[in-house]
């Protein structure tokens, strides 16, 4: 019997992952995590799975040989994600020699090996959105966690890895078993929680004379769409290399913001608020996901809406909790 194992496995795209895994009758999976005194727990009750490993724990039994149960995939989506982390040290500790340590042991035991990457890799998109390899070289991350991310993706590119392992550069997703990550919680479960409080929303200012306020740009993807995208690639094993997840289509933070307002049925109130001087510097006005190479690799599901997926992680799930 052979296991998937999913680093990661509490946290928001993690445990969607595994959701869905158990939807299609999969329970037969190790979640990697590191529960600390977060409230990812939560995340893990209503999933079903073989066994718990602390993150530690089981890259010191991979070092060692130690594991000795079949393993068919490795999920890889754990990591330190936010981009206002200054440890540097401890990103490159924890996104880039963790995802090496995982890589080197899948190729070399046949196993298949599925990691995120991210969008943050892209900077201020002066380069593009291309998952073309080739463009991998001229990146330029604008915070330490999109670098520790692009240095993996740079390893792997330089040992002529990317022909036998995935990469997802995940653009801003939002849902579901989001809660416990504070900060990094995305705009739509933040602005919800504004207007349930407050009546409003507060977003940045643009600081960026060809964005007004609230116009800059982004692709924002549900993460039920992400998950799909992320298990084409454990069905289709014949497919491998970086490719982009998101939707292809910008929009606004306005637009997300009037999304949430509707889904409430109430009328957009909306306040510009100053940036934070330490993240003006990183802050991307600009993000579209290229999805020609996930399309042309038979990847033919359509995505949601921002609309419908704003309306149903709002109704079916913030609500109901």
């Amino acid at each position: 019997m052979s296991y998937i194992i999913v680093t990661g496995g509490a946290g928001f795209i993690g445990a969607n992952v595994v959701k869905k895994l158990n939807e299609l009758g999969e329970d037969k999976i190790f979640i990697v995590d590191n529960l600390s005194n977060s409230e990812k727990w939560k995340n893990l009750v209503d999933l079903s799975f073989e066994d718990y490993i602390h993150k530690d724990k089981f890259i010191d039994e991979l070092k060692k040989d130690k594991i000795k149960f079949l393993v068919k995939a490795i999920i890889h989506l754990g990591a330190r994600s936010s981009t206002t982390e200054r440890d540097v040290d401890f990103l490159m500790e924890n996104n880039y020699e963790y995802t090496k340590e995982l890589a080197k042991w899948s190729i070399k035991n046949n196993v298949r090996f599925i990691y995120a990457s991210s969008a943050a890799t892209y900077g201020d998109g002066s380069m593009g959105f291309s998952d073309n390899h080739a463009f991998i070289p001229n990146l330029r991350p604008l915070s330490a966690y999109g670098y520790s991310k692009q240095i993996f993706d740079l390893w792997a590119l330089k040992k002529g890895l990317l022909d036998k392992i995935v990469g997802l550069k995940y653009f801003n997703v939002f849902g579901p078993r989001e809660n416990h990550k504070g900060d990094m919680r995305s705009m739509v479960l933040k602005a919800y929680e504004q207007i349930k409080r407050d009546g409003k929303i507060r977003l940045f200012k643009s600081y960026n004379p060809q964005y007004k306020d609230g116009e800059q740009l982004r692709d924002f993807i549900y993460v039920k769409d992400a998950v799909e995208m992320t298990l084409f690639f454990l069905e289709n094993k014949d497919l491998n290399g970086i490719f982009n997840v998101g939707t292809g289509i910008p929009r606004s933070w306005n637009d997300l913001a009037k999304a949430v307002f509707s889904a409430l049925g109430a009328n957009p109130n909306i306040e510009y608020i100053d940036m934070p001087e330490e993240i003006k510097g990183k802050y991307q006005y600009f993000t579209k996901a290229e999805m020609e190479k996930i399309r042309k690799s038979g990847y033919t599901k359509p995505t949601l809406s921002l609309e419908e997926a704003v309306k149903d992680y709002i109704l079916n799930y913030l609500e109901k909790n």
